[in-house]
């Protein structure tokens, strides 16, 4: 693994999940790693565990949805370390399950607000200090939802096959800027969202798409993080505006 030592990363929806998965990766690599999230108290917690190991981190508390909140982040990175090297854009949520003809403005607004309009928010204020800098490598979030359908998610989808888009057309304006951009799609991973899923009573139909799962399990999130990181780095130098799948090949059947 690179040796990430007197480098920044910056993680969204780092306080659980793939979010906190990856700030650890970042860490261990030996990155200085601010962690963002919306939920104060998780995300300082979560920081605070990584910082007791010895690893250099920030708590951030940031609504993603809310550009102030995201320009404000990004000053806080940047003036706790000095510089920003690499982002990851992971905050999201899903959508209520209920089918097209019934989902409401209010969940459309609330989804894409984080997972699309959130996205293009961070990216935006990244490459604004990324430009200065001359340097720096974004991976952001989207799914399988990015590339397939899926009944009653129709919201979600849509904000996840965006945020594709969103990575190839910025990508593009920025290499000439030695900046990366790319897109990470995560399959069935097991994280709290699965495990509500399951609470949920949805475990009849996590269990249906396990079967269509070649490798045969849920992913872990160190899983996801490991690619991130790989992303972002100088082994991945010549990868640019990419869509990474990492499904257990959940999408190739």
């Amino acid at each position: 693994m690179e040796n990430w030592k007197d480098k920044v990363a910056l993680v969204t929806g780092a306080a659980s999940g793939i979010g906190l998965a990856t700030a650890r990766a970042f860490a261990e690599a030996g990155a200085s790693v601010a962690l963002a999230d919306w939920d104060e108290k998780a995300v300082q917690h979560a920081a605070a565990q990584l910082a007791a190991e010895g690893y250099n981190t920030l708590a951030i508390v940031c609504d993603v949805s809310d550009d102030e909140q995201v320009e404000a982040m990004i000053q806080k990175t940047v003036a706790a370390f000095g510089r920003l090297d690499a982002a990851f854009n992971n905050a999201g949520v899903q959508n209520e399950l209920v089918g097209a003809a019934d989902q409401t403005r209010a969940d459309f607004d609330r989804v894409t607000g984080i997972n699309l309009r959130g996205v293009w928010s961070c990216m935006k204020f990244e490459l604004q200090h990324m430009r200065q800098q001359g340097s720096g490598a974004i991976v952001n979030c989207s799914s399988i939802g990015g590339i397939l359908g899926g009944a009653e998610r129709g919201t979600y989808h849509a904000a996840k096959h965006g945020v594709i888009g969103l990575t190839k057309s910025a990508a593009l304006e920025y290499a000439s800027q030695g900046i990366r951009i790319n897109t990470v799609c995560p399959g069935l991973i097991h994280t709290a969202m699965a495990d509500k899923m399951i609470a949920g009573g949805q475990k009849e139909a996590l269990d249906a798409m396990l079967q269509a799962v070649p490798v045969g399990r849920l992913g872990r999130p160190d899983e996801i993080a490991s690619t991130v990181v790989f992303l972002c780095s100088d082994a991945a130098s010549l990868i640019v505006g990419h869509t990474l799948v990492v499904d257990g090949g959940y999408s190739i059947q």
